[in-house]
């Protein structure tokens, strides 16, 4: 693993540290499986769909997940781990 992926790893994992266990959850699903739409996140972790927006709400705060609309319905979105790399000094 590179340098620059190492960082965002530490980046991200500190960034979940004060987070819900449910955050935690979808963070893992997303990083092992990819992009998710909210429907699949529950469906993945078990979760109610409720707890699943919330955690998203908490993920999106921390900067660790960003969304965009679904190609395939405008009126889902997509969810996927923020690529975060570091700033060069």
């Amino acid at each position: 693993m590179s340098t620059c992926e190492q960082q965002t790893a530490c980046d991200r994992e500190a960034a979940l540290r004060d987070l819900p266990p449910s955050a935690k959850l979808v963070a893992k699903v997303l990083e092992y499986d990819g992009s998710h739409t909210q429907r699949q996140l529950a469906e993945a972790t078990l979760l109610p769909t409720r707890t699943v927006r919330y955690a998203i709400g908490r993920l999106e705060e921390a900067d660790v997940v960003e969304a965009r609309v679904s190609f395939t319905d405008a009126r889902k979105r997509v969810y996927s781990l923020t690529d975060q790399s570091p700033t060069v000094e």
